[in-house]
């Protein structure tokens, strides 16, 4: 099945790294009114943009973004694990595995610790990714580019849609697909949204198609809600 898409992945993957570097240098530079729609609207648009870098980094683990190529593919994953607040596509990949193998288990590293509630679940999740590494990082380029960017187009377009851009992916790829009880039958112990293409896409790209997801992991973003 990946035969079919040969190049696609690689180029969708160029195209959102393309559009989320384009989005934000110009963000970056914009004269920042509160009060204009184009300010909250640029917000959105970089949160989900960081997301689709993180979607894209998925694929990747999945060997789908260039499956004639795994040096190529894993490639285009660190560079987005890396553009997305300095990840470690190292770690995550291993833990991402364990994630489809041990889903909704204690073994699962995504799975909540004991306290099924959003906030201390996402609060664990957190600890599970995030290191003192990528804060280091994040605060050496902070300063690095203030002497180039403002301080609050820094702070609106570049900290803040990154950090809404975790609760996305968290909220509708970890906690809502995976709360709750699930039948026995269910082996992927997975919930999946219904079927609105538009919702799935702008929500999470697709991912909301969970179930579908674990069901067929190597299907890229692009092509999964052809699966639900």
């Amino acid at each position: 099945m990946l035969r079919k898409y040969r190049y696609t992945g690689l180029m969708i993957a160029i195209i959102m790294i393309a559009i989320w570097a384009i989005s934000l240098v110009f963000l970056l530079q914009m004269e920042v009114t509160l009060s204009h729609p184009l300010t909250w609207l640029g917000i959105l648009l970089q949160t989900h943009l960081f997301t689709g870098m993180f979607i894209t980094a998925h694929d990747a683990m999945h060997g789908s973004v260039l499956p004639s190529s795994m040096k190529i593919n894993h490639a285009i994953g660190r560079i987005c694990t890396a553009l997305f607040m300095f990840n470690s596509y190292h770690v995550l990949k291993p833990k991402h595995y364990l994630h489809h193998r041990f889903a909704g288990t204690d073994k699962d590293p995504d799975f909540h610790k004991g306290n099924a509630g959003f906030w201390p679940w996402y609060l664990a999740f957190l600890r599970e990714y995030v290191s003192i590494r990528q804060f280091v990082l994040v605060a050496i380029t902070y300063n690095i580019l203030l002497f180039f960017v403002p301080q609050v187009n820094l702070i609106l377009f570049w900290i803040i849609p990154s950090i809404l851009s975790t609760l996305q992916l968290f909220y509708f790829g970890t906690y809502q697909p995976h709360m709750g009880e699930h039948a026995p039958s269910n082996r992927h112990k997975a919930h999946s949204q219904k079927k609105n293409h538009l919702y799935a896409f702008l929500s999470c790209y697709f991912f909301g198609y969970h179930y579908e997801h674990h069901d067929a992991p190597v299907v890229p973003w692009w092509q999964l809600w052809r699966t639900k």
